[in-house]
């Protein structure tokens, strides 16, 4: 696989696995971002299976009853994800995680988002981490993936959203281009019902390096028990 020109890589598996694209960061980042990812193959993103269900909702219920009456941002763990928002130039009170966004609509005791059994299974990771994650299909990625920031007038089709614009911006690039960042997805990498690969990406602050891989492990292992399948591969950059 080629490596990206935007910085270097500290994988976890061999540069040799294929189900892995090869992972790097922009210079400027590598101190104030971790970058973790986990290649899934044999997935299915079917309708929600009902063991998902039941754990979404005891998990919603607990949250609800440890925390009631509780500001998002006072949450344990709600602190990594803005962080990681202060550390790209984001204000985290202004564009919320989408990971503490979702903890907000739990907390208010609207229902949990229901898209398919693959993303609803990230979704409800992300709640319980309180990180911000990326899920897309590897099929649809090409080449190594990069982590830099967007030029002038760079951005993508956002999923169910209008253009998104990265100018200034940190976002994951492949071969082809922008797609995906800690707050909004591509519609060109998406998931979808024929997904049956897919990469997850965790992004995190430099300062959680320390617990990105066991909250990456535990992710790939929620996803493969409602969604099937196997981790076939791990990465980690970043941080150091």
């Amino acid at each position: 696989m080629r490596r990206s020109p935007h910085g270097t890589g500290d994988g976890l598996r061999p540069a040799s696995e294929p189900d892995v694209p090869q992972l790097s960061l922009a210079p400027e980042l590598r101190a104030r971002v971790c970058l973790a990812a986990a290649a899934l193959d044999g997935v299915a993103a079917g309708p929600r299976p009902p063991a998902l269900e039941a754990e979404i909702q005891a998990t919603c219920e607990d949250l609800r009853a440890r925390h009631a009456g509780t500001a998002s941002g006072s949450v344990p763990g709600v602190e990594d994800a803005r962080a990681l928002y202060k550390a790209i130039g984001v204000d985290p009170t202004k564009t919320r995680p989408s990971s503490e966004s979702l903890l907000r609509r739990v907390l208010r005791g609207d229902p949990f988002p229901v898209i398919n059994a693959l993303v609803d299974a990230l979704n409800l990771a992300s709640l319980i981490e309180q990180l911000s994650f990326g899920l897309y299909d590897l099929d649809r990625i090409e080449g190594d993936v990069a982590l830099r920031l967007g030029a002038a007038g760079s951005g993508y089709e956002g999923i169910r959203k209008a253009f998104v614009g990265l100018e200034g911006r940190p976002a994951l690039f492949d071969a082809r281009g922008p797609f995906g960042n800690p707050t909004s997805d591509s519609a060109r990498t998406c998931t979808h019902e024929g997904t049956r690969r897919a990469l997850v990406v965790l992004f995190a602050p430099a300062s959680a390096r320390g617990r990105a891989e066991a909250v990456l492990a535990r992710t790939a292992s929620l996803i493969v028990r409602h969604c099937g399948g196997a981790e076939t591969g791990r990465r980690l950059v970043g941080g150091l």
